[in-house]
């Protein structure tokens, strides 16, 4: 008997599989719990639609990601941080720092996709913007005296 399944259901597959179980299984258990329905023609064209929509989302969302990173890469941005009478920096420079900066800029980043050192010394360094998975840009954060 072939059912579609509600849930993620252990041992037998994840939410939205179309699978084949003994009738038994299927009947006495998963039906009955509502952890699946049977599988109609409708059903499974239902499932089949959404599995393709959500790929599509999924292929849009990762062509976004790759412009924004080919917009950010090698964009150099500016921090203006309080500095000593002999160059000590006050504090430091983090990911929310840059994030704020890229913000300026009209880029909208998230401070945790963002892998930096905290700077403590004034000068140019390199940070790392994490998209997506196996999508990154790399940036300059140049950090200036006041």
């Amino acid at each position: 008997m072939k059912v579609i399944l509600k849930a993620d259901v252990k041992g037998t597959g994840k939410k939205g599989d179309i699978v084949e179980v003994s009738d038994g299984y299927g009947k006495n258990f998963l039906v009955k719990k509502g952890l699946a329905e049977i599988a109609t023609s409708s059903g499974i064209n239902v499932v089949n639609q959404k599995k393709a929509a959500a790929e599509f989302h999924k292929a849009e969302e990762i062509k976004a990601m790759k412009e924004l990173a080919s917009k950010l890469e090698g964009l150099t941005v500016v921090i203006k941080i309080k500095v000593g009478e002999n160059g000590k920096v006050f504090g430091c420079v983090t990911s929310q720092n840059a994030a704020a900066a890229l913000k300026e800029k009209g880029f909208d980043v998230d401070k945790k996709k963002i892998r930096m050192e905290s700077v403590k010394s004034l000068g140019v360094v390199e940070a790392e913007i994490r998209l997506m998975e196996n999508i990154s840009a790399k940036i300059k954060v140049s950090v200036e005296a006041m």
